[in-house]
């Protein structure tokens, strides 16, 4: 019997239109379509009129799903893989599968289109001719700054995603370990409220500190250049030491470090209050 294809098709990353007639054409001919959120890909394949099959294929079923999936496929049905926006298998679990095709010999047949990545990098301004992709970083506090920490000094350009409510954090971060960068914070890309924002880190976190952000953001970071980007300022818990050794309260040394260094008050009031209670002990 001839076994059937995976398709991993790209799809709309916000604006419908991007979608390419050859992904419309593979979805029409598939069997059966593996979605990452079946609500998500209804409502697509109702706006072309498509009617097949779905079952979910997402994070906390990929390996019963997965094996599912192949079967179908070893007994020569064809099957189509989407997330909910962009290029499956990309910060996603559809890599499981396409590995386990490979694996047991199904071809695999990817049909390009819409990324987040790349649309974001053509519109940074930021060079790109050589890239690295970070994904999201993880919200628990030591995986975090390992991340962080062995991209310091990366020279590539760097592209992250990030959720709006998570971005402060980030922004904070970034400035900590890499230092006042230049950034291109890309916002709801092809989307209605699309904005594109060419800055620095210290400009995105007081843009963001009077304005809460909005939208899913792909973060675009110019890449290390040998030179430390804080080499002339002076090591802001120093310099708040200093101040308070002066006569200056905890509160007044943070607020004018924070402004004489453009760094992340809230972050320096919480580094400091830990530099005095280890001092303290």
């Amino acid at each position: 019997m001839e076994r059937g294809k995976l398709y991993p098709i790209a799809t709309p990353i916000g604006n419908l239109s991007d979608f390419s007639p050859r992904a419309i054409e593979t979805l029409e001919s598939v069997d059966f379509i593996a979605a990452e959120d079946t609500r998500v890909t209804m409502k697509l394949l109702n706006r072309f009129e498509i009617k097949k099959p779905l079952i979910s294929y997402y994070e906390h079923n990929r390996r019963e799903k997965g094996e599912y999936i192949v079967e179908r496929l070893e007994n020569g049905e064809s099957c189509a893989l989407v997330t909910d926006a962009g290029s499956p298998a990309i910060s996603d679990p559809g890599t499981e599968l396409v590995d386990l095709c490979i694996q047991r010999g199904i071809e695999v047949v990817p049909i390009p289109g819409c990324c987040a990545i790349i649309t974001a990098l053509c519109a940074s301004g930021i060079e790109c001719g050589r890239f690295t992709f970070e994904g999201f970083l993880s919200t628990a506090n030591k995986s975090r700054i390992d991340h962080l920490e062995s991209v310091a000094k990366e020279k590539r350009t760097m592209v992250f995603y990030e959720a709006p409510h998570k971005l402060m954090r980030t922004l904070e971060d970034m400035y900590k370990y890499f230092g006042d960068r230049e950034i291109a914070l890309c916002r709801e890309l092809t989307k209605l409220h699309e904005e594109i924002i060419r800055t620095t880190l210290s400009a995105a976190i007081e843009k963001y500190k009077e304005t809460p952000p909005k939208g899913e953001f792909v973060l675009v970071i110019k890449g290390y250049k040998g030179e430390d980007e804080n080499t002339e300022k002076p090591e802001p818990l120093e310099m708040v030491k200093r101040l308070m050794s002066e006569g200056k309260s905890l509160k007044d040394a943070v607020k004018e470090t924070s402004k004489a260094l453009s760094y992340p008050k809230n972050h320096l009031y919480d580094a400091a209050l830990e530099m005095i209670s280890k001092e303290e002990e």
